[in-house]
This record gives C-alpha cells, sequence and structure tokens, in this order.
C-alpha cells in the first residue's frame, strides 16, 4: 500500500539504549509531519515502555528489546516487546503508581504516562515470556479539531 511504511529496531536492553530509542521512532514518524508536541508525546511513551523492559522486563539484564513502528496513512503503530520475565497481573500493572519496584524510586506512572500520550495502549504479557506494549496515536488530529473550531 503506498501510504504505509514499517521499520524495525532490536537493540541491547540497557538504560541508554532508551534515548536511542525515542530518537530513532520521532525520526521515523517525521514523514507524517507531526508537531513538536506530538513527537514529545510519542517519545515520552517510547521511553516509559522501554524503561520498563530494562528494568522490569529484564531486571538490568542485556537482553534484547524489540520496536516495530507502521505508519498507515496518519497514524503511527508502535510494538515495543521484551522477551523477559513478563507481567503476573496486567491490569494491577496498569494501575497508576503500581510498582514492583519501589526501592529503585519507581512512579508506578508509565503505563499511565503512555496511556494519557497515546491514542490507544495495549499491554499483552506471558508470565516467564515476555510482554508486548501496542500503542497507536493519529497524528494531525489536534490540529484538525482546533482548525475546525475556528471556523
Amino acid at each position: 500500500m503506498e501510504n504505509t511504511n514499517e521499520m524495525q529496531l532490536i537493540f541491547d536492553s540497557r538504560s541508554s539504549n532508551e534515548s536511542f530509542a525515542r530518537v530513532a521512532v520521532a525520526a521515523f514518524m517525521t514523514a507524517l509531519n507531526p508537531t513538536v508536541e506530538e513527537v514529545s508525546d510519542v517519545k515520552t511513551a517510547v521511553s516509559e515502555a522501554v524503561t520498563n523492559a530494562v528494568i522490569h522486563g529484564y531486571e538490568n539484564e542485556v537482553k534484547s528489546i524489540y520496536i516495530r513502528c507502521r505508519t498507515e496513512g496518519k497514524t503511527l503503530y508502535l510494538e515495543i516487546e521484551d522477551k523477559g520475565k513478563g507481567i503476573e497481573d496486567v491490569k494491577q500493572a496498569m494501575e497508576p503508581l503500581f510498582t514492583t519496584k519501589p526501592e529503585l524510586d519507581r512512579s508506578g506512572m508509565g503505563f499511565s504516562f503512555m496511556e494519557a500520550f497515546m491514542d490507544r495502549l495495549e499491554v499483552t504479557s506471558v508470565p516467564g515470556q515476555g510482554t508486548v506494549v501496542k500503542m497507536q496515536k493519529t497524528i494531525g488530529e489536534g490540529r484538525k479539531l482546533w482548525t475546525t473550531q475556528s471556523l
């Protein structure tokens, strides 16, 4: 299809690669002509998902994190996956302020931030096998709404 684009990244689960993941996804989404705020929202969501994989999924062991990005029309689809320890109770993990690592000063707001900054968030996890975080954001929706209202 002419109006689609895809990319995949595989990188080590080192916290230093979190900024690499943010920048790579931001660069990929530039074809959608996002606002600075939209880029910032996506970068924040990517940071949270990658940090979760490093700290919770792999517990700071160095393994692979997988990012798949796809654009279809004006919508960005993101998948961030780890093959780590998984989440026992996804519903509980997604509650604001819930953290399994309070000793690390973890705020427990990662999923809440992802949900706030993206249009859609879906988390699937199998204990012992890993976690997939799927997110999507349609670019330009806010601008379209503003333009329509200002007429």
